[in-house]
């Protein structure tokens, strides 16, 4: 999926509120994992479409997404909703707003078990030619990682997490409204029905702690811009047993000055003097994967395109590689001295004399007859 918001649940940037939950309901009724079950994309796809209602659904966070973009959602601390666990418990509500089916119940039963960790995103920008024949890179990444000392539980070892006394364990709390009974996640456990007593000296009962780690990266030839690569288990640390969530690299390619791209396709557009142009010669073109020689016929135009099999991006998918489409750009010369101005005088003059310049005069008296007739 995309990574805009506002592309992943098909709203435009002015969309209202209700349009945003509208399409969000669509969305997330499209790929929830009671829908989809042991579907990977599929729930990726859900944690996508909620994140981006989590964030433009928020007036705040949408004002800076909106001015900064995600760099500015980060270094706010905004983290994401987190994984599917930590979605059906921040957004039960809204599930039985939406869909009719309890989420808040379903986020408390979950809860009591093993809490995967979340899944990160990692940018990381390249140049031209490292995306052309892939690279190997170690980024440095902070983030939170399972707490060594209560192993993520959260309690000071040798103590235990006690039932809460607002829900009984339940995680839920329930409240009247005339005829009416409705339940909500516990403010108090936060869904989880059981609260730290004793919380642990160095996570301080969240059960994550701040670690930096070096990660590497091997990144393939072919890539280009929005190329996602999924590291397993490179995410944050879970909790209570729980495994780490994923990793997934973001990769951006910097433009090159000479090398355009397109698909498996590399352009260029190569310099060749006028005199070259028009003799004819042999040269010799640079490509992604180093000196080529070219034959340029004699007479050859600026604009003229000729093609080099093989001298491409690699395919990702290994289906070999694709073509370069080399462009000439005849040079016209500057700063000439008289004896280059002589030369050249006496090079038109012999056009004239041998009517090479025919077509082209023929061109022009019938554009100056065509304008002149219609004055």
């Amino acid at each position: 999926m995309s990574t805009d918001y506002y592309e992943i649940l098909s709203v435009n940037r002015n969309a209202s509120a209700s349009e945003i939950k509208k399409a969000y309901r669509k969305m997330a009724m499209k790929y929830h994992p009671d829908r989809n079950p042991d579907d990977k994309e599929a729930e990726d796809n859900f944690k996508s479409c909620t994140e981006a209602y989590e964030v433009l659904s928020d007036e705040k966070k949408r004002k800076i997404y909106d001015t900064y973009g995600h760099d500015g959602l980060k270094n706010s601390g905004y983290r994401g909703p987190g994984n599917a666990e930590d979605i059906f418990s921040s957004f039960g509500d809204i599930f039985s707003d939406l869909f009719g089916f309890g989420g808040g119940n379903r986020a408390s039963v979950r809860r009591d078990g093993p809490i995967p960790g979340n899944d990160l995103r990692y940018d990381v920008e390249i140049t031209f030619m490292e995306a052309v024949h892939g690279v190997s890179k170690e980024v440095q990444l902070t983030r939170r990682d399972t707490c060594w000392t209560c192993e993520g539980t959260g309690s000071r070892p040798g103590y235990q997490k006690q039932t809460c006394p607002t829900c009984n364990g339940r995680g839920q709390v329930v409240r009247s409204q005339g005829f009416f009974q409705m339940s909500s996640t516990c403010p108090q456990c936060h869904g989880e029905g059981a609260m730290v007593t004793h919380p642990c000296n160095d996570c301080h009962g969240i059960g994550l702690v701040e670690k930096t780690k070096k990660v590497a990266l091997k990144i393939p030839a072919g890539v280009d811009t929005g190329a996602r690569m999924r590291l397993r288990g490179e995410g944050e640390g879970g909790r209570r047993g729980g495994p780490s969530g994923d990793l997934y690299v973001v990769v951006h390619v910097q433009e090159h000055e000479f090398f355009k791209r397109e698909g498996d396709t590399v352009y260029c557009r190569f310099p060749l003097s006028m005199v070259n142009a028009a003799l004819g010669a042999t040269v010799e073109i640079p490509t992604v994967h180093g000196k080529k020689t070219l034959d340029i016929p004699s007479g050859s135009q600026s604009g003229e395109l000729f093609t080099l099999r093989n001298e491409g991006i690699p395919n990702l998918r290994g289906r070999g590689r694709g073509d370069m489409v080399v462009e000439l750009q005849v040079m016209t010369p500057t700063n000439l001295c008289e004896e280059q101005k002589k030369v050249l005088r006496e090079f038109d003059s012999l056009c004239t004399k041998q009517g090479q310049h025919q077509e082209q005069e023929g061109f022009l008296k019938r554009l100056f007859n065509e304008v002149i007739g219609k004055n």
